[in-house]
């Protein structure tokens, strides 16, 4: 908002005012009420809010004994202007509003017209109130026009033109913003050129006028970085920064907006607002120690028209005393409060900052680890696929059954802390039940051997074919508690029991039961297996595990509104039970399958560039690509990939995110910006969810994460492909 403090706007004229006032009399106090004034006002302008609040109350305190409603004016918009800049709007409100009343009284016109220009720049922009706060300002342009203050004047329709772009109504404040530019030598200020500048180039820029806005902009950010001209200039920034943006030069736009930042960070530092604050508490109390000093007041009148009756007396001093308790504790209490809130904002901040580290921590950790372990499991199955004698080797069984339990705990530790963080959404897929619980089956075939189990699956006949519902996160729930059962039992069975239990609606409630004659669970364990990182039962034998995988299942199942039931005994077994709507709906289903059916009938062969700076990753990525009859190229890095797409066409690009010299997400944008339309797939080992947003907004079609099923990667190249060359 542009220049709400006014406050050397009228202080000469106030001081013959206040000379020519009825408190004549008292000329020291009002001498001194008039320099502690200006010293509020002078601190006010340094933006130091501590000393300027602490020298308007001891200066309204003055007034209201010399009973000068001028100054007590004057004083209740300075404390307000501070309250408005620290972010106190209610406050602010309550003493602008009070200063406008004793404006009022005082009947001066260049006062009220400050006052209210200040509540419409409260109203437009903080309270969001744009109607209120537009006429606000029409009233102060009113006031000004009465006594001829052309600066005042010209800076009033500098806020009115900036209100009205605010919102984006061009078109009102077009004359208000004509006004200024013809009368630009009323505003008298570098601060106030800065704003105009900008806001013609906001206004040329509604025109698509770039050039035009763009000139505007330059000449509004060119100015000295001196202490009255930040405010303005920062915004200066802002705007331009978001005209940038508009216009496509979005590294100009991020430099402007850093800019902004950083003055707004030297106007308002922390140490300021938290002292301030207190003294802002004080004049609070103030305000509070004149309001009874009023009731006593008026009870003095009282007692003295009832001729001082002793049991009024004593009514007063109860009052009195009941008046001070209440201060006393209202002290206290505040007192506490603030401590307390201290206190609660101290370990919410260092709660948050935990939360920020632990989750770039988990980050890195899992790129770290699925990188290698791409190479591991990819050249493993190269070594299994060109050389079938190796096909019963122990060693590469056991290194591939290794790097794919590593691979499943990252999975784990990622899952566990994408639901505390609420950042798990279910889907809506459709799938058959059967289905899913035989690929389970057949996924778990290695464990179920190892400990000479059988797996046995009995599943309701009433149930649907198809049903709608987030089938991996199911998945996910049963291939948890199945490897359970079979990690705890040998030479034994493992059921796994699905039966129709209700239908409410189009809503279908499978019962599901999981169940093993294993070596169970003791009574005083079954409480905290459900706690993450805990086992149970570990003594003379060692199960595999971390821990984590009972604890997914009890969140995930709290994610579908379920919850989950345990039944075991030592040396009996065990038995987990829970219930989970699914949605049954043919048509709804015969939608989804159509939007997911992909084409891989072609027999074309596609040109795929791989930018990938690991040279194993390289091997591994190129061999799986030319084992599907691709041609394939491979490059290092960024600037690679944009010098060979100068010269050679390719059907797809498969990108590397964490490359050096320069990342995934900005050669992909660049890329963009020459105009190639080629497809992008992120190929990376960075989880799918942290990256989506600036993988969508960099230009990239989708996102692979490594390690990855070829037939997937496959599907995903084919139907970009495809839809690529449609489109053109």
């Amino acid at each position: 908002m542009l220049h709400y403090r006014f406050c050397f706007l009228i202080f000469t004229f106030l001081n013959i005012l206040c000379l020519e006032s009825p408190a004549q009399n008292h000329a020291v106090s009002l001498t001194k009420v008039k320099e502690l004034t200006q010293e509020a006002c002078d601190y006010l302008d340094e933006t130091n809010y501590e000393k300027s609040l602490k020298k308007s109350g001891i200066a309204l305190q003055y007034a209201f004994d010399i009973k000068n409603d001028t100054l007590i004016s004057r004083n209740y918009n300075i404390i307000g202007i501070n309250f408005h800049d620290l972010g106190e709007i209610n406050k602010a409100v309550f003493f602008y509003k009070k200063a406008l009343f004793y404006a009022e009284r005082s009947n001066i016109v260049s006062l009220r017209m400050m006052i209210t220009s200040n509540l419409g720049n409260l109203y437009f922009f903080e309270k969001k109130m744009y109607s209120d706060g537009i006429t606000y300002y029409k009233e102060s342009l009113k006031f000004g026009r009465q006594q001829k203050y052309l600066k005042e004047v010209a800076i009033t329709n500098l806020n009115i033109v900036w209100s009205y772009f605010k919102i984006g109504n061009y078109k009102e404040g077009l004359p208000y913003l004509q006004y200024i530019n013809e009368h630009q030598n009323d505003l008298k200020g570098k601060a106030n050129d800065i704003a105009l500048n900008f806001l013609n180039g906001m206004y040329w820029a509604s025109e698509n006028q770039n050039d035009k806005a763009n000139t505007y902009f330059v000449k509004a950010i060119s100015y000295s970085k001196s202490k009255d001209e930040k405010p303005d200039l920062a915004y200066a920034h802002l705007e331009y920064s978001k005209f940038l943006s508009k216009i496509g030069k979005h590294k100009e736009a991020y430099n402007n907006l850093v800019i902004y930042n950083k003055i707004t960070g030297e106007l308002y530092s922390q140490e300021k607002l938290k002292k301030a604050s207190i003294a802002g508490l004080n004049l609070e109390l103030d305000e509070y120690k004149r309001q009874i000093e009023k009731i006593e007041n008026e009870k003095t009148s009282q007692l003295q028209s009832l001729k001082k009756s002793r049991i009024i007396v004593i009514l007063f001093i109860l009052i009195s005393f009941i008046l001070l308790f209440l201060i006393v504790t209202l002290i206290k209490n505040i007192g506490l409060k603030k401590k307390h809130n201290l206190e609660l904002l101290k370990a919410k901040e260092m709660a948050e900052e935990a939360s920020v580290l632990k989750t770039q921590f988990i980050s890195t950790i899992s790129h770290e680890l699925r990188t290698p372990l791409y190479g591991v499991v990819g050249i493993t199955n190269m070594l299994l696929e060109e050389h079938k004698e190796l096909s019963q080797s122990e060693h590469l069984s056991a290194l591939k059954f290794s790097a794919r339990y590593l691979l499943s705990l990252v999975n784990d530790i990622l899952q566990i802390n994408k639901i505390e963080e609420n950042k798990v959404v279910l889907e809506s897929l459709t799938f058959n039940i059967s289905d899913e619980i035989t690929v389970i089956k057949n996924s778990l075939s290695f464990l179920s051997q190892k400990n000479n189990n059988k797996i046995n699956v009995e599943i309701d006949h009433a149930i649907p074919e198809y049903l709608i519902g987030d089938k991996l996160r199911l998945a996910q729930i049963l291939m948890n508690l199945v490897s359970n059962a079979l990690k705890f039992t040998k030479d034994g069975e493992v059921e796994i029991r699905v039966k129709l239990e209700r239908i409410e609606g189009k809503f279908y409630y499978l019962g599901f039961l999981i169940k093993d004659n294993g070596v169970g669970i003791a009574a005083v364990d079954q409480n905290k297996i459900f706690e993450k990182f805990v086992q149970v039962g570990r003594k003379e034998e060692d199960y595999q595990g971390t821990g984590l995988g009972l604890s997914i299942v009890k969140r995930l199942l709290g994610l579908f509104g379920s919850s989950i039931t345990l039944e075991s005994d030592l040396g009996a077994g065990t038995s987990f039970s829970f219930s989970i709507p699914f949605e049954h709906d043919p048509l709804k289903t015969k939608k989804i399958i159509e939007n997911i059916e992909v084409d891989l009938t072609s027999s074309d062969i596609y040109k795929i560039l791989i930018v990938e700076d690991n040279l194993i990753n390289q091997l591994v990525t190129k061999k799986i690509i030319e084992k599907n009859n691709f041609i394939c190229k491979v490059v290092d890095d960024g600037f690679a990939a944009l010098s060979i797409l100068e010269k050679e066409e390719f059907d797809l690009i498969l990108m590397d995110i964490n490359m050096p010299l320069m990342n995934g997400f900005e050669t992909t944008k660049r890329i963009r910006q020459l105009g190639i339309k080629t497809p992008v797939v992120a190929l990376t080992a960075f989880d799918k969810d942290e990256i989506t947003d600036e993988a969508v907004s960099s230009g990239m079609n989708d996102i692979i994460v490594k390690p990855f099923e070829p037939v997937k990667l496959f599907k995903i190249l084919n139907y970009l492909i495809n839809e690529s060359k449609n489109a053109g």
